[in-house]
């Protein structure tokens, strides 16, 4: 259900090496967080060149059920946004791993959230 590759967190973040920036990871959330959220129609998201903490609220995700907050999973420099997801937002909802991801951080090694394996990461949405 989750992919293998892909680190996550316990806020619903999952983070991959894009094979892009060298050295730096995309960030999106992952099915069931999508799925919770229900249509998302509005995205905001940090700036490129915006430093971010580690566990900050980096942006928000607006559906017609809810607005939910959006974490950086590590500490760095934006260096890269999802900019399609301005006009299509709801790619967050038809390919959360893929089209729909939300930015790309290039860690400062200033220390990360606790990231997960994909069956740690589905365990915990088990327990």
């Amino acid at each position: 259900m989750f992919p293998e590759e892909l680190k996550y967190t316990a806020e619903h973040e999952w983070l991959r090496d894009p094979g892009q920036a060298e050295g730096s990871v995309r960030v999106g959330i992952t099915s069931y967080a999508q799925d919770a959220l229900g249509d998302i129609v509005f995205v905001q998201l940090p700036e490129v060149g915006d430093t971010v903490t580690s566990g900050a609220v980096v942006g928000e995700l607006e559906s017609t059920k809810s607005v939910s907050e959006v974490y950086a999973p590590v500490g760095g420099e934006v260096v890269a946004r999802n900019e399609a997801l301005d006009a299509t937002p709801e790619l967050v909802n038809t390919d959360p791993y893929g089209d729909g991801w939300l930015f790309e951080i290039a860690p400062d090694n200033s220390g990360s959230a606790d990231l997960l394996d994909a069956a740690t990461y589905e365990a915990g949405l088990e327990a």
